[in-house]
């Protein structure tokens, strides 16, 4: 029957009882599921984790602009990590301290945003992750 419809018979369930075939053109068949794939890959997007920097003495309009590219990187949809770069003896500060220094750049950021990770200490200094809500 296929052969006479110049079609294909395409086996789709052969574990089934009975088996389930379908008369089809294979190659169309193939070209509509690539299609298909492309355009679901077209439309996700891609997230990043990107990084800001900050230390302790970091001026406020230093902080303005990074604040104002962090928010623009929201908008866009990526993740963000705020580190607090600590050096020498800074690393043994209070630590209410270094989250208001995190916080003073977080205060600035335009867009709204949630922590997706919480203040975390590293050996390098604090971070905190954000991310669109």
């Amino acid at each position: 029957m296929a052969e006479s419809r110049g079609l294909d018979l395409i086996e789709i369930s052969p574990n089934g009882n009975p088996p389930i075939a379908k008369l089809m053109d294979f190659g169309k068949y193939q070209y509509e599921a690539a299609k298909k794939l492309k355009k679901a890959k077209a439309g996700a997007n891609k997230t990043e984790t990107k990084s800001i920097q900050i230390k302790i003495g970091t001026g406020d309009h230093d902080l303005e602009l990074k604040a104002k590219t962090a928010s623009k990187w929201i908008k866009e949809g990526h993740r963000i990590k705020v580190e607090l770069f600590l050096a020498g003896r800074a690393k043994y500060m209070d630590e209410k301290f270094l989250k208001e220094r995190l916080n003073r750049v977080l205060h600035l950021i335009t867009e709204d945003y949630k922590m997706s990770d919480t203040y975390k200490r590293g050996p390098k200094g604090m971070t905190i992750t954000i991310e669109k809500k």
